[in-house]
C-alpha cells in the first residue's frame, strides 16, 4: 500500500532535503541520498542481487519521508532521520522477534519504498523490530537507522 505514514512514538528529527524534478516521493517512503537529492527506495539502482542491493542502499539510507514530492517539483521535503522514532511498517508476513534486523523488501528486481523484510546481517539492514510479533499481520513496529544521523546504529553513520 503506497502513501502510508504510520508514526507511532518517539522523537522525530526532521531534516530538509532537496528533491530532483524527476523523483516522485510519497509520504512514508524510505528515501536515500543520491548526491544532494532525496530519492525513494524504488528508484535505487539494482546491483547483482537483493543482498548486494540492500547493502548498498544501507550506505546511503536517509530516513522516512514526511512530505510528498510530485514529478517536476523541486521544493525540499522533510525527512525523519531519528533513530528514536517508531513507525508501523508493512512487512512480509511471518514471525518477528524484538531486535530483528530488516531491510527494504524486493519488488521485481527493485527495492520497495514502503515494505520491509528480515535480512541476514546488520550490514544489509536499515531498521530493527521494536516488538515481538507472532501473528502474520503484515505490520510491524520498527525504528530506523539512517546513514546520516550520528546517533544511528547504521555502521555508515560514523563521521570521520
Amino acid at each position: 500500500m503506497g502513501n502510508q505514514l504510520r508514526f507511532r512514538s518517539g522523537k522525530v528529527q526532521l531534516v530538509k532535503v532537496r528533491v530532483d524534478s524527476g523523483s516522485v516521493i510519497s509520504v512514508g517512503d524510505l528515501v536515500y541520498l543520491d548526491g544532494d537529492d532525496a530519492k525513494p527506495a524504488s528508484s535505487f539502482a539494482w546491483d547483482t542481487n537483493l543482498a548486494t542491493t540492500q547493502a548498498a542502499f544501507a550506505e546511503v539510507f536517509l530516513g522516512v519521508a514526511q512530505q510528498p514530492s510530485a514529478a517536476e517539483e523541486t521544493d525540499p521535503i522533510s525527512v525523519d532521520v531519528s533513530p528514536l522514532s517508531v513507525y508501523e511498517f508493512d512487512v512480509q508476513t511471518g514471525t518477528y522477534e524484538f531486535g530483528d534486523v530488516l531491510g527494504p523488501d524486493e519488488g521485481s528486481s527493485s527495492l520497495q519504498s514502503q515494505q520491509l523484510e528480515s535480512v541476514g546481517s546488520a550490514g544489509l539492514g536499515i531498521a530493527r523490530a521494536m516488538e515481538f510479533k507472532a501473528s502474520n499481520s503484515g505490520l510491524l513496529r520498527v525504528s530506523f537507522a539512517s546513514a546520516f544521523h550520528p546517533a544511528s546504529a547504521n555502521g555508515n553513520a560514523v563521521v570521520g
